[in-house]
């Protein structure tokens, strides 16, 4: 801090502090706060006021739908016809829907509204304890009898609304002297689901490594025959392991390519061997990940190869295999891997390697005990940039696997906000994820022995 009012000025310091604490307080520190209010505030739709709501609008519907076939069928037109007498016949509609006749007949078409309108109305509970309305309430057990006549279905429906509505006035009073904050969307991703399956299912399932491993863990068990598996954490399980899988191929792979560029290669090389790394990066990233849909399509660049040399006679299913997901992602975030390792073995004086050489040692020798830990903070900055962009990536599994591969964990946070309308729970299962990643960052620093002032050689 003393060298940058020295060089800079304390105006312009200050400035640049203010602009750096801004940036992080608006696009940090109050999204956080916002996502973590909304985890652990309750959906509203799952309250029980909710419910009492619901089958108050319900039973409404189910009587103003039921007063439309209350009314006597409009007499058809005079066609020469024999017509039914109004003594208690019922006249069919137009849509081939019975019709109730003006004496109060009971038949009618279903109405789904009607159904719902019953008292004994299953309550929502995380935790997955089965709860009924009518008995925590006590509340008398009221249906709809759609074999009943029309005005006392008609009835019927009527009180269920009104011991409906005063319940969800009260439920209402209630819950706002109540603090709606609880872990229970947290618990949602650590509960279990039971999972139909056959006895012959069952057991090819248990051959499997990953039935095997996700028993060992407590991720999937059995209970009086059934199978149960807490989906939400093996999805968790499985992308964080495909991220950490992901960050290591991409090492191996980036590694040599920093150390070429950065200390095995002429700089005036070195400029281009750039060059060639970056000018694909010139193209926007779902152009680039696209482009590898026309690679490993069925009929696509790969298998059009391998079947004209005559390795394969059917198409091999790429977008079926993980690999192929590992493999783009380690190609879209390649630079974030490569830059940072380049920065810090550039700063690395020759003179050391060529010393080390003359002491007898082997190549391998020169890398374990001079270059990689001299570059061990921008190892340590390019394996976190890499696993947290892959952990977070849903482009490239949603494009490359198509849905033809267990979805990643970021597309299950997706789908909880956009396509179940279930937000709270989304931002459960996002605040969780970033804690979890987090948490996995802390123990790779500790384990590589970095601290954070060691990430300001990379720069």
């Amino acid at each position: 801090m003393k060298e940058l009012l020295r060089g800079y000025g304390r105006g312009l310091v200050s400035l640049f502090v203010a602009a750096i604490l801004g940036w992080a307080l608006v696009l940090i520190v109050l999204p956080q706060l916002t996502m973590l209010e909304r985890a652990v505030t309750a959906p509203k739709r799952l309250l029980d006021s909710s419910v009492a709501g619901a089958l108050a609008r319900d039973a409404n519907t189910c009587v103003s739908v039921l007063k439309t076939y209350a009314k006597p069928a409009p007499a058809p037109a005079d066609s020469g016809l024999a017509v039914p007498s109004m003594g208690g016949m019922s006249v069919p509609s137009m849509g081939g829907m019975a019709v109730p006749s003006a004496s109060g007949g009971a038949t009618r078409p279903y109405i789904l509204q009607c159904d719902r309108a019953n008292t004994h109305t299953s309550m929502v509970r995380p935790t997955g304890e089965i709860a009924w309305l009518d008995e925590l309430y006590n509340l008398p057990a009221l249906s709809v009898d759609d074999t009943a006549p029309i005005p006392d279905q008609s009835a019927q429906a009527s009180q269920i609304a009104a011991v409906a509505q005063d319940l969800y006035q009260q439920l209402l009073r209630k819950e706002a002297t109540q603090s709606n904050l609880s872990l229970n969307n947290f618990q949602v991703l650590m509960s279990a689901t039971m999972i139909p399956m056959s006895p012959e299912q069952k057991r090819i399932e248990e051959r499997s490594l990953s039935a095997t491993l996700y028993s060992a863990v407590g991720l999937r068990y059995e209970q009086d025959g059934q199978v149960y598996k807490r989906l939400g954490l093996i999805t968790l399980t499985r992308t964080l392991s495909f991220a950490v899988m992901a960050t290591a191929l991409a090492l191996i792979l980036c590694y040599p390519v920093a150390y070429k560029v950065a200390l095995a290669t002429p700089p005036e090389r070195a400029t281009w061997l750039f060059l060639g790394l970056v000018i694909p990066y010139a193209i926007v990233e779902l152009m680039r990940i696209y482009a590898w849909t026309a690679i490993i399509d069925n009929q696509g660049l790969l298998n059009s190869a391998l079947m004209w040399v005559g390795v394969i006679d059917d198409p091999l299913q790429f977008k079926r295999m993980p690999g192929t997901v590992f493999v783009v992602i380690v190609y879209t975030y390649v630079l974030f891997m490569v830059f940072p390792i380049f920065n810090v073995m550039s700063t690395l004086d020759r003179n050391q390697i060529e010393a080390a050489k003359d002491l007898g040692a082997s190549p391998w020798r020169v890398h374990r005990r001079v270059i990689i830990p001299h570059s061990k903070p921008g190892i340590a900055v390019g394996c976190i940039a890499t696993f947290m962009l892959a952990a977070g990536a849903f482009s490239v599994p949603r494009i490359i696997s198509r849905g033809l591969q267990a979805e990643w964990f970021s597309q299950t946070i997706y789908n909880k906000f956009f396509e179940s309308e279930n937000s709270n729970i989304g931002a459960a299962y996002s605040f969780a994820y970033t804690f979890v990643c987090f948490a996995l960052v802390g123990v790779f620093m500790w384990a590589m022995r970095t601290r954070l002032k060691d990430f300001a050689r990379v720069q």
